[in-house]
């Protein structure tokens, strides 16, 4: 299965998205803006999860599932492909269930035009 995520590659492109809009709730905090010389028919997203989260099995988990919840969410919901997105999670992703997670974030990509 062909994925529609492009990961972000460079230093300065996560420097400029950190500076520029941010969504937050309790599970994750996304940052999005307009990034120059980007696919347009990708979406252009990368998932962070910091070191005080937990190990890295702790951590690779988390960004597997929020890669599913976007592969997901790229057929359900119209995201805006003209954005590229950093989506850090927090440590309250590691006690709750995937249907919150995925109810939560999803509702925070419909709200972000």
């Amino acid at each position: 299965m062909k994925s529609n995520i492009l990961a972000l590659s460079k230093n300065e492109e996560f420097k400029k998205l950190l500076k520029d809009k941010k969504k937050s709730n309790k599970y994750v905090t996304i940052f999005f803006g307009h990034l120059e010389n980007k696919s347009i028919k990708k979406l252009n997203i990368s998932f962070v999860a910091k070191k005080k989260i937990g190990n890295a099995v702790r951590r690779n988990k988390i960004k597997r599932q929020l890669r599913k919840i976007m592969n997901d969410a790229i057929k359900e919901i119209s995201i805006n492909l003209r954005y590229s997105y950093v989506v850090i999670a927090k440590s309250a992703m590691l006690n709750s269930e995937f249907k919150n997670i995925k109810e939560t974030l999803i509702q925070e990509f419909k709200e972000i035009k």
